[in-house]
């Protein structure tokens, strides 16, 4: 029970930062999005990391912890971008289709769910895109042009195989340490990201405020805190449970997006959310 609480916890706080992180993007350039916010989720490793004094994993949690946040930061851009130029309730459930890569990995691993775990990770996942689902008559989707929507499904597709990769290095990475699995994926990922920045700034593209510049400092802690959740999470469970707990971030966005900007609930909606968390009961009792 403890593996799927935190799963859950990752899950809330992806669809907090997701939120957060997509709307900004449509503010400030991307790169500028994504570099403030592993910056903040660097330096934070890094002082718990040396303040908690102890030496580095294994090479391999250190290979897999570097990996992963090279995808990650790759999966994490075309999603952000997605978002930005798409439709946030489309963009949302493709990218978290990726969890399918994990649930593989873990099966062919030797994972067993059993039947009623395995009916609560299929009902969680369906139940996820039906909630995450718009009405094509909806007037956001109308005004989009089909190209740059397009764009967002196809960029969506690419952020869900990043996800899927980077819940499986994480998983891998986690074995040897938690706090370093962390710390070294923003090592290798928030180097790339910031230089990348700097560049669009340096070609004209908006830097945020000081209000904005604490905003998506912020945003960077509230993101490390679902990665944080999440990697511990597959120390205590399966990597086939925990991934599909970890991926239920759509409802988080759906229901940011009834409560801060008025966007209805439709019916095929609400019976994705029940769906979904009559999925995590299932995956709940099956345990």
């Amino acid at each position: 029970m403890a593996a799927l609480a935190l799963a859950l916890g990752s899950s809330v706080l992806w669809g907090i930062a997701d939120y957060l992180g997509g709307f900004k993007s449509r503010t400030y350039p991307v790169p500028v999005v994504l570099a403030l916010m592993y910056l903040s989720s660097l330096i934070a490793m890094t002082i718990f990391v040396v303040a908690r004094g102890e030496g580095p994993p294994g090479t391999q949690s250190v290979v897999a912890a570097l990996c992963a946040g090279l995808v990650g930061i790759a999966a994490l851009s075309a999603f952000y971008r997605a978002l930005a130029i798409g439709t946030m309730s489309i963009v949302a459930p493709i990218a978290s289709t990726g969890v399918a890569l994990p649930v593989l990995v873990g099966v062919a691993g030797g994972e067993h769910p059993g039947l009623l775990r395995s009916i609560g990770i299929a009902a969680a996942v369906i139940g996820v895109v039906l909630a995450s689902r718009e009405s094509p008559t909806d007037d956001a989707e109308a005004v989009l042009d089909p190209r740059r929507q397009r764009q967002s499904i196809y960029l969506a597709l690419v952020a869900g195989v990043g996800f899927g990769s980077y819940f499986v290095g994480a998983e891998i990475a986690s074995r040897g340490d938690v706090g370093w699995s962390l710390l070294l994926s923003r090592i290798s990922a928030a180097p790339i990201v910031i230089v990348i920045a700097f560049m669009v700034v340096r070609r004209g593209g908006r830097f945020p405020t000081a209000g904005g510049l604490l905003a998506l400092l912020g945003i960077g802690l509230i993101d490390l805190a679902a990665n944080a959740a999440y990697n511990h999470a597959t120390t205590l469970g399966d990597l086939s449970v925990v991934s599909v707990a970890s991926s239920l971030y759509p409802l988080t966005t759906v229901i940011l997006a009834a409560v801060l900007l008025g966007e209805r609930i439709r019916g095929l909606q609400r019976g994705g959310v029940a769906l979904a968390l009559a999925g995590v009961v299932a995956i709940a009792a099956g345990g």
